[in-house]
Formats: C-alpha cells, sequence, structure tokens
C-alpha cells in the first residue's frame, strides 16, 4: 500500500539559497531509492518562508529504510542546522 510523507519546514529569507541546494541533493539521492514513487514542493503562499513536500513511496517499509538511511540523516542534518529547527514528518495513507 502507497504512503504519502507530508514534511514541513520553514525557513527565513537568508537560507533559502542554501536550503534550494539541499533539497535537490535530497532529491537526487532519494531518487534512486527502492519504493520512492514521487515527490513536490511545495511553497505556502500565505507563509512565504514554509515549504511542504508531499513524499510518494510504495509502502511504509520502504520510506523507513529512506528515512533511517545514513545518507538522508546527512543532508537531514544539514538542512535541520540551517533551518536551526527540526523537520516535522507526517505519514498518510
Amino acid at each position: 500500500m502507497t504512503v504519502k510523507i507530508f514534511i514541513k519546514r520553514t525557513l527565513t529569507e537568508s537560507s533559502i539559497d542554501e536550503l534550494t541546494t539541499l533539497l535537490h541533493r535530497m532529491r537526487s539521492v532519494c531518487l534512486m531509492q527502492p519504493g520512492y514513487i514521487s515527490g513536490q514542493t511545495l511553497k505556502r503562499l500565505d507563509r512565504p518562508g514554509e515549504r511542504l513536500v508531499i513524499s510518494t513511496w510504495g509502502s511504509i517499509e520502504d520510506w523507513e529504510n529512506w528515512f533511517n538511511s545514513s545518507e538522508r540523516r546527512e543532508i537531514q542534518l544539514e538542512i535541520d542546522s540551517l533551518l536551526g529547527e527540526e523537520t516535522t514528518y507526517a505519514i498518510y495513507n
């Protein structure tokens, strides 16, 4: 059963360029992961600093394997460090 992961990040104006680079890096690694189906990044119109990534996976196990991978954790640490707060995740099916 496919799952959708909603990933929310809040950024400052000064971090947009660096965050964009990190998100592109994350996406390029993610594309090679077993079970990855698709993803999109949305910019919230009424709160310009908020981004929502919607990621679709073949199964919860596929997502968990990616979520626990060292590749993802390395990039995510850079993202959270840049943002100054942790990224939030919500899993739906």
